[in-house]
């Protein structure tokens, strides 16, 4: 599963980024979702916002070769400020020994736009002119995903369903109009991701209302092959899982693609209206959540 994540953002101290816990963490009872021994919820205590942190290192870092700052790579961590006014979805095993924070298998960060107005902004718009499309959108309320992880051994469709169990419960919540985060190829090189790239640029572009771009310095032309030349079917096969996964869902994509040297990946933004998610997909998870519910 290709993580869905932004731009890493160096803190001054990530020892006091990992300190200060979020507004308000979830309660005890406020589990989103179940099948079989993986739960989904947003994190309820500081410590388990570490085992997710801790995760996003072994996965961004380690299996992925990411570059994070000398601090936090001293504790094993991916951190940035935004931690502290995110909430953090998680995926736990619950058949695994120990406690919660040695259960944790996958991870997402959430940030509602209502938080980000309050804190500083969303975290993609260092990547992408995130402003005029919400600006378009006066009465909507966005939420930006981000950081997305799952460990090797649970990259399953159903590691996935759960994880999107727990973000479509969490946007009912909290009346969330749309979604929107940076979703990854790995690599610095986009031309290597020619077809992929030009099969998204041609066939889902977000338009209209909906339309957003690449910053002008960082902006990376997608549409490196003519429309006649590009397999649909081999256009998803060069995918990442979790691109696909949301195009699926009714996702459209921003207009260019951005280089991030840290990460080592090329990225795009995935925008998902809530009304574009297809009726199927309703159906299954439940217009209120409730597919996966206890």
């Amino acid at each position: 599963m290709t993580a869905l994540r932004t731009l890493s953002v160096p803190v001054a101290s990530p020892t006091l980024a990992r300190a200060r816990p979020p507004r308000d963490l979830a309660p005890a009872s406020d589990v989103l979702g179940r099948i079989g021994p993986l739960e989904t919820r947003i994190a309820r205590t500081p410590s388990e916002i570490d085992a997710a942190q801790a995760l996003r290192y072994k996965v961004f870092v380690e299996e992925m070769g990411a570059r994070v700052p000398a601090g936090a790579a001293l504790i094993g961590r991916d951190i940035d400020g935004w931690d502290a006014v995110c909430d953090h979805l998680l995926v736990l095993d619950t058949s695994l020994p120990g406690q919660s924070e040695a259960q944790i298998v996958g991870t997402y960060r959430l940030l509602r736009q209502d938080v980000a107005v309050a804190a500083q902004g969303f975290y993609s718009a260092s990547e992408f002119l995130i402003d005029p499309m919400i600006a378009r959108h006066p009465g909507k309320r966005f939420m930006e995903l981000g950081r997305s992880c799952v460990l090797p051994s649970y990259r399953t469709k159903r590691t996935v369903e759960l994880l999107w169990q727990g973000n479509w419960a969490y946007a009912l919540k909290h009346g969330i109009d749309a979604m929107f985060g940076c979703a990854s190829f790995p690599g610095t090189i986009p031309e290597h991701h020619a077809l992929a790239l030009s099969f998204l640029h041609h066939t889902v572009p977000a338009s209209g209302d909906w339309q957003v771009e690449a910053r002008p310095e960082l902006y990376r032309v997608m549409d490196l092959m003519p429309v006649e030349a590009i397999q649909a079917r081999a256009a998803l096969s060069a995918m990442p899982p979790l691109i696909k996964g949301y195009l699926r869902i009714g996702a459209m994509v921003g207009d260019g693609a951005v280089v991030d040297e840290a990460f080592r990946t090329t990225d795009i933004l995935v925008v998902l209206p809530i009304t574009n998610i297809a009726g199927r997909y309703l159906n299954y998870y439940g217009a209120d959540a409730t597919r996966f519910a206890l």
